[in-house]
């Protein structure tokens, strides 16, 4: 089969969307682009994404927006190409929808309504785990060369590595979030004792000790009182 993917356009596609991918950006944002530049470069009639959460297939974006219905109605009835490629782990590339009317007739019947003839659902997959599924519509009948969904598969590794990434530095943005958040705990906390002890005329261990027990009297946080013994001239 003759691949029907624009060579040319697939190389800059792969150039700008790694540059663009190596900075941060929103997930809804990068995944709309991929659907984007998937449907560019195989002269697709449009595309669609979705994510895996807790076992099911969200929809996430789709290009043109009324493809939005066949994705909305995967994530409704977890029925479709999109599902089984997400749950096979394989490209599930139908040539003809009209051959699979019997196995999804709702889903076919939408997907004629829209003109789209023709369906593959590629997995995004990082090793051995799958987290959604990248569909691919094409109007009327459509053969799937090989090298059309290898074009995809490479767009969809691309956008998955970036959200495993994006999600891996939201967990270090948070970790750096907490600790940073002790560290200041621990200096007010310091500075607040001091205050105590001068004022108190007693050591540190019991200034803290004073303010633990006005923390646990006034149900709150250690944290909070320190800062208004420091920043408001609380005394206790």
């Amino acid at each position: 089969m003759t691949p029907m993917y624009d060579h040319q356009l697939f190389v800059s596609t792969i150039s700008e969307f790694t540059r663009t991918l190596l900075n941060p950006y929103d997930p809804t944002v990068a995944l709309n682009d991929l659907a984007t530049r998937v449907t560019d470069v195989l002269a697709l009639a449009g595309s669609g994404v979705t994510l895996a959460t807790d076992g099911y297939l969200r929809f996430v974006t789709a290009v043109p927006e009324a493809v939005g219905d066949l994705e909305r109605y995967q994530e409704e009835h977890q029925k479709g190409p999109c599902v089984a490629a997400y749950e096979s782990g394989d490209t599930v590339a139908v040539h003809d929808l009209r051959d699979r009317a019997a196995v999804w007739p709702e889903y076919c019947a939408i997907a004629e309504r829209l003109g789209m003839g023709a369906v593959a659902g590629i997995p995004m997959r990082l090793g051995e785990h799958t987290f959604g599924a990248l569909n691919l519509y094409a109007a009327g009948t459509r053969a799937w060369p090989d090298e059309d969904l290898d074009a995809a598969a490479v767009l969809a590794d691309m956008a998955t590595a970036y959200l495993i990434n994006a999600s891996t530095y939201h967990q270090q943005e948070q970790l750096n979030e907490q600790l940073q958040r002790a560290l200041d705990s621990r200096i007010v906390i310091e500075q607040a004792k001091g205050v105590i002890a001068e004022a108190q005329r007693i050591d540190v261990e019991k200034a803290f000790d004073r303010i633990r027990q006005h923390a646990r009297s006034h149900n709150v946080k250690v944290r909070d009182v320190a800062e208004a013994i420091v920043h408001v001239g609380l005394r206790i």
